[in-house]
């Protein structure tokens, strides 16, 4: 099933604006959060010496652009994820979909590598790997996605067969051609599938409970026969 959502109901599943889920993302590891330390205090310095060597007396500027600066580690997610959502919200349609968990697999993926060196003093490259959990979701129609995401202890829990939702993203009205789409939900298991989390969770379960209520309400219900005396 793929029902198409109005602007407004895309711009509230979709937010602009990072989520608390969407800043953890991008918030990153401790290595991640140290870099962008050193980046606000080496731009701290550089502005402290550009002021002081050409002795600028724009003052307010400076304390502005020293602020955002001292701060750069902690707003830096939040612009990070604001991006990669406007990037999202360029799609002019979308629509939410609702199939079925036709297959899935896990596979391993080259992440990164790192150069070492061995007790021998060899030099030994490392490979970094990810396993992977890969889902093929489909509907009656024969419409299919294939859809990937870092492998969590919870996905034990997906089997074939198990309903799966999300929100697809295209730039054709009749949503021919999906370009892109987001995080996966399992309602029977109040789980989710993703690699970033795009969607505000709480706006696509009511997106998704009314779409479920008006489906129950269009089925044909039994007419009872009447038991004559």
């Amino acid at each position: 099933m793929l029902v198409p959502l109005t602007r407004q109901k895309f711009e509230q599943v979709v937010p602009l604006i990072a989520t608390g889920l969407q800043y953890k993302y991008y918030w990153g590891k401790f290595a991640n959060f140290l870099q962008r330390l050193l980046i606000s205090v080496v731009s701290i310095v550089v502005i402290l010496l550009v002021t002081v060597i050409f002795r600028l007396e724009f003052a307010s500027i400076v304390f502005v652009v020293g602020v955002i600066s001292a701060f750069f580690w902690l707003w830096y997610p939040v612009f990070q994820a604001s991006m990669r959502n406007i990037q999202c919200r360029r799609y002019k349609y979308s629509g939410f979909f609702r199939g079925r968990v036709l297959d899935w697999w896990i596979t391993d993926q080259l992440i990164g590598k790192q150069e070492t060196v061995n007790s021998k003093g060899e030099l030994v490259i490392v490979e970094n790997r990810e396993k992977r959990i890969n889902l093929e979701l489909g509907d009656d129609t024969g419409f299919t996605i294939e859809f990937d995401a870092p492998l969590r202890p919870s996905h034990k829990a997906i089997t074939r067969g198990q309903i799966a939702e999300m929100v697809v993203m295209s730039n054709r009205p009749d949503l021919s051609s999906i370009e892109e789409f987001t995080d996966i939900y399992i309602p029977s298991r109040e789980l989710w599938v993703s690699d970033y989390p795009y969607l505000r969770r709480d706006f696509f379960n009511e997106v998704g409970r009314r779409l479920r209520e008006d489906q129950e309400e269009r089925r044909p219900r039994r007419r009872r026969r009447r038991v004559e005396e």
